[in-house]
């Protein structure tokens, strides 16, 4: 049964969205942006987290036989085999090559036609990685390094050396949150419940089901039976009574905006076009088809931008990581290709990114069993801004004596996650200036002055 207290919580922003900013820059720079977003400038990120820590080293694999021999040595019980991986056209820029996971092929036809790139070792930094400080126990690391909770946290608010409520997303919803109507719906929209990434400080996450019309209300509220009506009318009264204690006001106020917004949401996704694109039935792709419905009805939400996040569980492979992967990966290729079709179908290709996040990479070596918890790793990004079919950041050579293996096969990461992070922040619209307000730790890795990008793997999306 679904009660007020998860009602509040699960399907509303409480609204937050009609407070006013605490920080006068956010004030800044939501007045900044507010005028320059309207829905002919709609775009959309849509986070895929892999939640334990996907083992990305049998995600994308070396196919060149040198690499691909190291690759297998150090790998030994965990490597796929080499004429099983599913070769990646063209090379990275060292002249190697690289194959996918044999059960995705959908994701190399993804890149095959350019619209879907890899970002290679990525993973949370500091600072730029030194090896030699790394040795002698001087490096400055982010904080709680293999930890699950800690970094799962990190790649979600990109700082690296605390602990924090706010997520990167959020950062931006506070920054430019004047694009959608204070109607109670958040820009941040989210298919796995209340997350870091969405949190801001003045913004939370609208959280919504894979089934349905995805929004759920109080139960037989107004449902049309005589018991529901009348529940309505009680309901109503109660919330229209005057309150002079503080609690019972604000209890008040957020049960309304969760009733009212409820109803918008309902609404706006029965103006949704009907999807033809079908969907496989596990909960992912039911997830991302679900998403699509929310963008189909972009405009009867107001939305000029919006932010998506779906989590998948169960990728703390320490043991059956082939056969784990081999029921896993899959999923994952199908549900994007299927969700690649529908934003084809909705004509919004163009204007959505998806992007996948994890903890951390895993060990190259096994533990007999599976692997266990790394830190660089391999991540995919998909949209028809994509710059695809390459590798993108720094693939690693794969040798025992190579400095970047700080033990274990744990492959130390090239590429921060605040570059991964900058790029797809720079495509969404977040300006140059506000940056450092949505990456706090970017400058250490990029100049937002820049006249380069940070990793190159987006192009700039022409207005209306």
């Amino acid at each position: 049964m679904l009660t007020r207290r998860r009602f509040i919580t699960n399907s509303c922003s409480l609204g937050l969205a009609s407070m006013a900013a605490s920080s006068s820059l956010l004030q800044l720079g939501l007045a900044r942006n507010a005028a320059a977003q309207s829905p002919a400038d709609y775009r959309a990120l849509v986070c895929i987290l892999l939640a334990g820590g996907n083992d990305s080293y049998n995600m994308v694999a070396p196919l060149d036989n040198d690499q691909y021999a190291e690759y297998a040595a150090i790998r030994s019980d965990l490597a796929l085999d080499q004429g099983a991986l599913l070769s990646l056209p063209g090379t990275a820029a060292n002249g190697r090559s690289y194959g996918l996971h044999p059960g995705m092929a959908e994701v190399q036809a993804l890149y095959s036609s350019g619209e879907l790139a890899i970002a290679a070792n990525l993973g949370t930094l500091l600072e730029p990685f030194d090896a030699l400080a790394f040795q002698n126990g001087t490096a400055n690391l982010p904080l709680g390094l293999f930890s699950h909770s800690d970094q799962i946290a990190q790649w979600q608010t990109a700082v690296p050396d605390r602990r924090l409520a706010q997520g990167w997303g959020g950062r931006i919803a506070d920054l430019i949150t004047g694009a959608n109507p204070a109607n109670g719906i958040s820009m941040n929209i989210s298919l796995s419940g209340t997350n870091l990434f969405q949190s801001g400080e003045t913004i939370a996450e609208y959280s919504i089901q894979p089934t349905g019309d995805g929004a759920t209300g109080l139960n037989a509220y107004g449902d049309g039976t005589e018991f529901g009506d009348l529940r309505k009318q009680l309901i109503d009264d109660v919330l229209a009574t005057p309150q002079a204690n503080l609690f019972r006001r604000e209890y008040r106020n957020r049960l309304r905006n969760a009733i009212d917004s409820h109803q918008v949401f309902i609404e706006a996704m029965s103006s949704a076009p009907a999807l033809t694109t079908e969907f496989s039935e596990n909960n992912f792709s039911q997830s991302l088809r679900q998403i699509a419905r929310v963008i189909g009805a972009r405009q009867a939400l107001g939305a000029g931008c919006q932010t998506f996040f779906v989590s998948v569980g169960g990728w703390d492979h320490h043991d059956d990581v082939l056969d784990n992967q081999a029921d896993m990966l899959p999923m994952i290729s199908s549900g994007l290709a299927e969700f690649r079709d529908a934003l084809v179908e909705l004509d919004v290709f163009e204007r959505v990114t998806t992007f996948t996040t994890s903890d951390f990479g895993r060990t190259l070596t096994s533990n007999g069993k599976g692997s266990d918890h790394g830190w660089g790793g391999h991540h995919l990004v998909m949209g028809g801004s994509v710059n695809g079919g390459r590798i993108y950041g720094e693939y690693p050579e794969i040798f025992a004596t190579n400095p970047l293996d700080v033990g274990r096969g744990v492959y130390a990461p090239t590429t921060s996650v605040d570059e991964y992070f900058a790029e797809l922040a720079g495509w969404f619209g977040v300006p140059d200036t506000d940056l450092d307000l949505v990456l706090p730790n970017v400058r250490n890795f990029y100049s937002p002055e820049s006249s380069e990008p940070p990793m190159g793997f987006m192009r700039a999306l022409p207005s209306g």
